[in-house]
């Protein structure tokens, strides 16, 4: 694992870290997409991970792209506009497909601003809990590009159609506070409080059954674009895979003996 991103287990709950501070953990360039792909890859592959948080080191969740290298000829800009397209393709646009693919849950803790690409990398993760100093941007139009990464969708699903239009249109940024206020996070603590915060909510979710937990994720992120019969033929199927578990009957006993479940998956 890359340094520029740290990776920690603790009892089922992976803790994934931006760690390029000096740099306000830019997403950007391929050295850290590169490496958020490992940790993701590694987070779904381990056999005791549960939920994953995703945060940054320093005061900056993460500022998006490296301006520096968005002249033609550095970074993902390259001189011919086709090579240009080839690489958003094998570099910044593999993050979503990736996050999107995650079976794990995963919860972004912003410790900061998270701004462009820095935006659209909360919005990859399922939940999003902000510290009372983030603040949220979509900034592409300001410096005459639009969002790149997936983002114009990722936002109007989380917040809808005109309120995405607001944030993408004007590139303005928006508060912690205004963030929760239109459902971008679904909660805001102070900055100290943050992670004990993330890594409550992950607990949580880490009590239930992990396969329950793996497919009711799949199931809501079907229902953002399967047609309602396409959702109710796969909840269906889900169900019946689900009513044969052990952890099912464990926690139907345990309710009627009126006693906590302990559950094995």
């Amino acid at each position: 694992m890359s340094d520029i991103v740290l990776y920690e287990n603790n009892d089922g709950i992976v803790t994934i870290t931006l760690n390029m501070p000096d740099k306000r953990n830019p997403i950007s360039e391929i050295e850290m997409v590169e490496a958020v792909l490992e940790a993701l890859h590694r987070a779904d592959n381990e056999p005791d991970a549960r939920v994953a948080i995703l945060t940054g080191n320093g005061t900056v969740f993460s500022s998006g792209g490296n301006l520096k290298k968005m002249y033609p000829g550095e970074g993902l800009v390259d001189h011919e506009s086709h090579k240009t397209r080839v690489n958003y393709k094998r570099g910044i646009l593999r993050l979503p497909v990736a996050f999107e693919a995650l079976e794990i849950p995963i919860i972004a803790a912003v410790n900061g601003p998270a701004i462009g690409a820095g935006c659209d990398l909360s919005l990859m993760c399922d939940i999003r809990i902000a510290a009372k100093s983030a603040k949220f941007a979509e900034s592409f139009v300001k410096i005459g590009i639009i969002p790149g990464d997936g983002g114009s969708g990722l936002l109007s699903r989380a917040v809808g159609y005109s309120k995405a239009a607001e944030m993408i249109l004007t590139g303005d940024a928006i508060s912690a506070e205004e963030a929760l206020a239109c459902g971008l996070v679904s909660k805001v603590v102070e900055d100290e409080d943050l992670l004990a915060a993330a890594t409550e909510l992950a607990k949580r979710i880490s009590a239930n059954p992990n396969y329950a937990v793996r497919m009711a994720k799949r199931l809501l992120k079907t229902a953002q674009t399967a047609s309602l019969n396409e959702e109710l033929e796969l909840a269906a199927s889900m169900q019946a895979l689900a009513n044969a578990t052990e952890d099912n009957q464990e926690a139907l006993n345990a309710f009627f003996e009126k006693r906590k479940p302990v559950f094995k998956s």
